[in-house]
């Protein structure tokens, strides 16, 4: 279930939605999948924009149907118009971090399903949450500049990519 969006948001999101043909739930689903990627990215699952998929500023945008070029397209415009919304508008209310707050504010953070991270960088910590438990790791000599999540896999697959190559959490202290 997506959070209800803030009132005066309430009419921007009709209104983006009306004009990309789009359920409201579908287009409220989008903005809270941006919201977590931070506004630049998203992961999805959204039956009427093709089912799962992914999107990053700048032009990388994967769908079910990968050959399927105006999906792409349509989920690209409603990506690129909800980043400019979500900042210039808090559509959400607050959210209370989920990670400790003596680790400040991190460089990145995602999630899919019931899993989330947040990367620290200048603590070299990496707080992972999984199935609502949440656990702060040392990255030791890890500058993690990429995180990969698996759809459709065992829940909790994420890999992380550094400079040392490309590790799960397993491998952290």
């Amino acid at each position: 279930m997506t959070a209800a969006p803030n009132p005066e948001a309430e009419h921007a999101i009709a209104d983006i939605a009306r004009r990309h043909g789009l359920s409201r739930d579908s287009v409220l689903a989008m903005a809270a999948a941006l919201r977590n990627g931070g506004g630049t990215m998203a992961q999805f699952s959204i039956p009427e924009l093709g089912g799962s998929g992914q999107w990053m500023r700048g032009g990388m945008t994967m769908v079910g149907d990968m050959f399927d070029h105006s999906l792409k397209a349509r989920v690209d415009a409603l990506c690129n118009e909800l980043a400019q919304l979500l900042s210039t508008t808090q559509v959400f209310p607050e959210q209370t971090n989920w990670w400790p707050a003596d680790l400040g504010v991190p460089s990145s953070t995602g999630g899919q399903n019931d899993t989330r991270y947040a990367v620290f960088p200048a603590a070299r910590r990496l707080a992972v949450q999984m199935r609502g438990v949440t656990r702060v790791f040392d990255t030791a000599e890890h500058r993690i500049g990429g995180v990969q999540q698996q759809q459709g896999g065992p829940s909790g697959t994420v890999h992380f990519t550094s400079q040392l190559g490309t590790f799960d959490i397993s491998s952290l202290r």
